[in-house]
């Protein structure tokens, strides 16, 4: 025990590079060798010491790896560890099991099959331990080595796959089969297609209807995109859809809730006509749930789901070679007179990823920008940029699963879950068939109804609301639930269906009354006022449907649109979620590219309301993406429409005006010359903050600025933008001075190397050297002379220039009583002046100039000063930034 002790007194969380086993190196009184050690301490009597000996195994095999003989006499001693009776020792041992894996994969050559022999069945044997700490940590080990790939498909389909059918079978015990269901959801994603639609999609099905236990069901419908991403799109609408039917009507609210919440990833999975004909009624049907909590998600689904009728050829949507998505003009609108942009950019991201951004963007406030990729006009792109409907990466945090990460070959560009729906077909023979139907019914008095199923499932739920009429919202349902039937049967419409219908409903809404007639006095007037507050939403979602009238029907159920402008009702928040403006608000920008420009009326007034709502954080998440609004609707409704609200934001709270601030460039580079040239006079507005120590506030402002100076002339850029470079410069807050000192060497850039401005380039060097190398402060001092090096690393000016009028100035500050300003002089001249060919040539008049300062500045009395000017520092040893921050 005395010799275990010293291996693990000094060890504690700080000792990194401190191997946990380090005691099998001690001699010790025992007089056994480190491989004897071991198996004494990995079969010892005290507990913590095989607990230790689990936790280092990674270690021991590093150790032992060398040897064939020791290293198999090491296995032989996991294995049994493994079956050690104490909980904590076996789930530290699974724990290890990953990196030891990986660790095998690359000392394949030595060890091919240790890891499929020894290990693999070790993970196996756990995931049906009678320790439920053991059994996760099982769980967690099999995910992280079939991401990693380091299963082989044999084990998954022999080994891995039986397992977990047999504890997910219907006699299989309830925590088992909850753990079971949980780990096959996750793992669909890793396998192939094949494996999960013949092994692990029959299990999953039968999991969907299991009447014993909710939280099976519950965990089905909350992965349920992931599987249906796993199987493809015919398994899906064959096998998935009517079980996804099943979840959507169950008797549990947490399941109606799962399934709207993963109703997007659904979709994506099936074809416009299922999308169409029976996930739009299905989600109608959802939305006017007599649960709050379930119409609270459907709502905030809502958007998402619309985004995925979006048709490619009409939102004119174009992956370039470099994988960034470009968003141009159709044909046909080249050749109509409707609205086109004159400026387009190439955008990063499809009406999904305006969705998941503007979220992240509205979380986190201080994120950088990822959404815009400021690129070539569109005339010039190449060639080779390929017509397709693209959903780009989505980050790992996304809130939409099942959505891959990378852009496949050329042959499988497209896909129906990751990529945008293909070109809806010509509907030609469809209003062909249609009108056949039609003059059939007026033969014979019976025409087929093609969507009976989702038709009965809204009746069914019309049936269960007589049972809640007491509830204030149920009288608000009924309408929309009868306009939820006509859009179920669209494919099948004829005038005895719609007279069907029509009575159905009378019918109900008679009953409707019926019931309230038996309520008490008190209750039928609190039925009474809610009634009324019931109709004037109605009214409401009325008036805005009628402004909100697709042009074309064919790009999403009209239905779906109404629900969409309701969020904006002050009903909704009431009775659905005081946050449903905000949910409205950052799905918006996707929902306009799936509608497209030609029917922004439907849209404007909601825009208009939201830009107005009392909630900053709802006028906030619109700041953040009305520039990706006006790439999608085109210059002229831009500077109708989203200018005025622009010029709003622009007077807005900080926590506003920061997501305008932070895509400036974006949208002002949108504009017209002349109407851009209106908001110089307002730029300076931005240095100004509410709360002045929001210096990121400033930062991004600056950072700005570096980007909207391509888009003036010299003289306005001269005029406007150097004064407040030259504010910025003086900034209390380091960090906004080090951005600045890097806008003044691009200003600089700026007016040098455009055409006739030189005069003003040189009247704004004059203005340097008066404001800095003669400032009273020796910040600011220091702040010119890394002005200088900024300006002579990054070439900003022509060298003569530079020497004739930036030079002298740089060298006199040598005599500067402040030791931080001499300091960074010497790394000027040491690092970056000496570096350049101008100074190293023979016979350059200025470099004997340099070197007498070099000298002097190497016997200053101040050690950092005669240090940097003596050492030559190689390029990424030291950041320069980093120390000058440290002065």
């Amino acid at each position: 025990l005395l010799v275990f002790q010293v291996g693990f007194e000094d060890y504690g969380p700080d000792c990194d590079s401190m191997r946990i086993t380090a005691f099998l190196d001690i001699p010790g009184q025992d007089n056994l060798s480190p491989l004897a050690r071991l198996e004494k301490y990995a079969f010892s009597d005290n507990i913590f010491n095989r607990q230790i000996i689990a936790r280092g195994l990674l270690d021991v095999f590093r150790d032992f790896s060398n040897n064939e003989e020791d290293f198999l006499t090491v296995m032989e001693i996991v294995v049994r560890l493994s079956e050690d009776a104490e909980p904590t020792v076996r789930t530290e041992l699974m724990e290890q099991i990953p990196p030891i894996a990986i660790f095998l994969q690359e000392s394949r050559p030595k060890f091919p099959t240790a890891f499929f022999e020894y290990l693999m069945p070790i993970v196996v044997r756990y995931l049906t331990d009678v320790n439920n700490q053991v059994r996760k940590a099982g769980q967690e080990a099999l995910l992280i080595l079939l991401e990693q790939d380091l299963v082989a498909q044999s084990d998954i389909e022999n080994k891995v796959c039986p397992i977990l059918l047999d504890l997910s079978a219907p006699d299989s015990d309830d925590e088992y089969k909850v753990e079971a269901v949980n780990i096959i959801c996750k793992m669909a994603s890793m396998l192939s297609r094949t494996t999960v639609e013949h092994m692990l999609l029959p299990r999953f099905c039968e999991l969907c209807s299991d009447g014993k236990l909710f939280q099976v069901r519950k965990i089905c419908a909350a992965n349920f995109g992931d599987i249906c991403n796993a199987v493809g799109q015919e398994a899906t609408e064959r096998l998935l859809i009517p079980k996804f039917f099943e979840l959507c009507s169950d008797s549990v609210w947490g399941m109606r809730k799962a399934c709207a919440e993963c109703f997007m990833a659904v979709s994506y999975t099936t074809s416009p006509e299922v999308r169409r004909s029976k996930l739009s009624p299905l989600f109608i049907s959802l939305i006017s749930d007599t649960c709050r909590w379930v119409r609270q998600a459907a709502f905030q689904s809502l958007g998402p789901f619309i985004s995925t009728f979006a048709n490619p050829s009409s939102a004119g949507l174009y992956i370039r070679e470099d994988g960034t998505l470009s968003i141009r003009p159709s044909t046909q609108d080249v050749n109509s007179n409707s609205c086109q942009p004159n400026n387009n950019i190439n955008l990063m991201s499809s009406s999904t990823n305006l969705l998941v951004e503007n979220l992240n963007k509205d979380t986190q406030a201080e994120s950088s920008d990822c959404c815009t990729n400021p690129g070539e006009d569109v005339s010039q792109l190449s060639q080779g940029d390929k017509v397709a409907a693209g959903v780009l990466e989505v980050t790992k945090d996304s809130s939409f699963p099942g959505m891959n990460s990378r852009l496949q070959s050329a042959e499988d560009i497209f896909n129906t879950f990751l990529y945008w729906r293909p070109p809806l077909p010509d509907i030609s023979q469809d209003l062909e068939l249609l009108q056949f139907k039609t003059e059939k019914h007026k033969d014979s008095c019976s025409v087929p109804c093609n969507n009976c199923v989702a038709s009965s499932e809204i009746k069914k739920v019309l049936e269960s609301l007589q049972e809640h009429i007491d509830d204030p919202d149920v009288q608000a349902q009924v309408q929309v639930l009868s306009a939820a039937l006509r859009a179920a049967q669209f494919d099948s419409v004829g005038d005895y269906e719609t007279k069907k219908t029509e009575e159905s409903s009378g019918e109900l809404q008679n009953k409707t009354i019926s019931d309230e007639t038996a309520v008490s006095d008190a209750s039928c007037n609190q039925v009474e006022e809610d009634s009324l507050s019931s109709r004037a939403s109605q009214n409401n979602i009325s008036d805005q449907s009628a402004t909100g009238v697709l042009k074309s029907t064919d790009i999403i159920p009209q239905p779906l649109l109404d629900q969409y402008l309701s969020m904006t009702d002050p009903a909704r928040a009431q009775t659905v979620d005081t946050e449903i403006a905000k949910h409205c608000a950052y799905s918006l920008p996707g929902v306009a590219l799936t509608l497209g420009r030609q029917n922004w009326h439907c849209l404007k007034d909601t825009y208009e309301t939201l830009a107005s709502d009392v909630q900053w954080k709802v006028r906030r998440t619109l700041a953040f993406s009305i520039h990706e609004l006006a790439v999608i609707l085109g210059d002229q409704l831009t500077a109708a429409d989203l200018v005025p609200i622009f010029n709003g934001f622009l007077k807005d709270l900080d926590e506003v005006r920061i997501g305008v601030l932070k895509h400036l460039y974006d949208f002002l580079k949108l504009l017209h010359a002349d109407k851009r040239r209106e908001y110089l006079y307002q730029l300076q507005e931005f240095v100004v903050t509410d709360n002045s120590r929001n210096w990121r506030f400033r930062y991004e402002l600056a950072e700005q600025l570096i980007l909207i100076l391509e888009l003036y002339n010299p003289n306005d850029v001269y005029d406007y933008l150097r004064h407040i470079a030259l504010t910025l410069c003086s900034d209390k807050v380091s960090e906004v001075r080090w951005i600045s000192f890097k806008l003044v060497g691009d200003l600089v850039h700026f007016l040098f190397y455009t055409n006739n401005a030189n005069a003003l380039g040189l009247n704004f060097i004059n203005e340097l050297v008066v404001r800095f190398r003669h400032c009273s402060k020796w910040v600011g001092r220091q702040a010119f002379a890394f002005i200088c090096q900024a300006v002579v690393e990054e070439e900003c000016m022509p060298v003569d220039q530079f020497v004739e009028h930036l030079l002298p100035s740089l060298l006199s500050l040598a005599s500067d009583p402040v030791p931080n300003v001499r300091v960074l002089l010497a790394k000027a001249l040491r690092q970056t002046l000496l570096e350049k060919a101008y100074f190293k040539s023979v016979g350059n008049p200025h470099l004997e100039a340099v070197e007498e300062t070099i000298l002097a500045l190497q016997s200053d009395r101040d050690q950092d000063v005669s240090f940097f000017a003596t050492i030559k520092l190689k390029q990424g040893n030291i950041d320069n930034t980093t120390i000058e921050k440290q002065n």
